[in-house]
């Protein structure tokens, strides 16, 4: 607002000053001559289009704050809606927050009236019992006070039976003391008869204890022999499936060494191509190794002529190629070996291709190509040794080429492959 009316007042001014100076310049132009005449009025008017200009661009500079003013009004509405819209918003929660308070709240007094009642219910009924009780109890002593009070009438009428007796006669008295003798011996003999009764009572109860114990350790007895019999029928069938799976172990052995020794004489010409073209690059570590590793091989060669099959049962289970494999101990060792194996030799080969400056590829190996080192029983077909093997190669030539250990370690002279790692590849699972 002020600075619309400072923007008023200025353009007064300049209307003010133009009026003036036009009436100022008719005075004069009577006086001077047409040409001076003519160049004040082409002064007046660029004076007159400057004061135009200056007072459009008044006018865009007061549009424009005009704008920015009401853009500015339209961003607090905005931000008054917002902030309103905010507020509607967190008082809608905070009701709804004390909506569910007052529900669980509502819940919580539920339940423990419910528990009160509960326990209302407990100790009335515990009162009841205790009433009950009492009211039997109090029922007891009636009856005791009953019988003594009876007993003492009848102590006081034998007295005075008594007493009458003697003052009568002497022969009543003793006709009156028989007389109690004989029902003293007759309520003895009724007490007598009742305990017998009783104790025959316990007899008869012993005697069917002892016919329930009898019947209880025939059931056992009888149980224990069935599954006696169901162990040795289980054994019995568990002697002929094993004895089935030993023949077909055998079987299974022999045809893995046949397929071993054709498998070593195809790559006994692949290690004669391997070490021509090692020496023509003058790869001199890797052909080392190569030695080395043929060396190894022969003497798995020498342990297998004096190898002996010894059937166990299937313990573990392992999953690959879309299919689960049951192995027993034997096996699950040599897998195990055959991963340790392949990393070792995969960081030694690494080495080698590094010491030579070749370009890292484990699969252009020898070692990896073979993947048979180790294979000293074939518990384990030929093919799944090798795959096992070449997946620890490939980790172990990693670390041994790029002087890493992120899949092993190396102590003296010996690459160990990390448990987890050879946990993660196996995944052997017990039976």
């Amino acid at each position: 607002m002020k600075a619309n009316r400072l923007m008023q007042g200025t353009m007064a001014s300049l209307i003010g000053a133009a009026v003036l100076l036009g009436v100022g310049g008719q005075a004069a132009a009577q006086q001077e001559d047409p040409q001076r005449q003519q160049q004040k009025a082409e002064k007046k008017q660029q004076r007159q289009a400057k004061k135009q200009e200056q007072s459009q661009a008044q006018q865009q500079q007061q549009q424009a704050q005009q704008e920015k003013h009401a853009a500015r009004k339209q961003q607090q509405q905005q931000t008054q809606q917002q902030q309103q819209q905010a507020q509607q918003e967190k008082q809608a929660a905070r009701r709804q927050q004390q909506q569910q308070a007052q529900q669980e709240q509502q819940q919580a007094q539920q339940q423990q009236q419910a528990a009160r009642r509960q326990q209302q219910d407990q100790a009335q009924q515990q009162q009841q019992q205790a009433q009950q009780e009492k009211q039997a109890a109090r029922r007891r002593q009636q009856e005791q006070n009953q019988q003594n009070a009876q007993q003492l009438e009848q102590q006081r009428a034998a007295q005075q039976q008594q007493l009458e007796q003697r003052r009568r006669q002497q022969q009543e008295q003793q006709n009156a003391a028989a007389q109690q003798q004989l029902e003293q011996k007759r309520r003895q003999q009724l007490e007598q008869q009742q305990r017998a009764a009783s104790q025959q009572q316990q007899l008869e109860q012993e005697r069917r204890q002892q016919q329930a114990q009898q019947r209880t350790t025939q059931q056992q007895f009888e149980q224990q022999r069935r599954q006696q019999q169901e162990q040795i029928q289980r054994y019995a069938a568990q002697q002929r499936w094993s004895q089935q799976r030993a023949q077909q172990e055998q079987q299974i052995q022999q045809q893995r060494l046949n397929l071993y020794n054709q498998q070593r004489e195809q790559l006994q010409r692949l290690e004669w191509q391997r070490r021509s073209s090692l020496e023509r690059q003058r790869r001199l570590a890797q052909l080392r190794y190569q030695q080395r590793y043929l060396e190894n091989l022969r003497r798995d060669q020498l342990r297998l002529q004096s190898w002996q099959y010894s059937y166990a049962p299937p313990q573990y289970r392992y999953y690959r190629s879309g299919r689960y494999y049951q192995v027993n101990q034997f096996a699950a060792d040599m897998l195990r070996q055959a991963v340790r194996n392949g990393y070792e030799e995969g960081v030694r080969a690494g080495l080698s291709d590094r010491e030579d400056r070749w370009r890292a590829s484990y699969q252009d190996s020898y070692a990896y190509q073979d993947a048979s080192y180790g294979y000293t029983g074939y518990y384990v077909g030929l093919d799944e040794y090798r795959y096992y093997f070449r997946e620890g190669f490939r980790r172990g030539y990693e670390d041994g080429y790029y002087s890493r250990s992120r899949y092993g370690s190396s102590s003296n002279g010996v690459f160990n492959i990390l448990t987890g790692v050879l946990q993660t590849i196996l995944n052997l699972r017990n039976l």
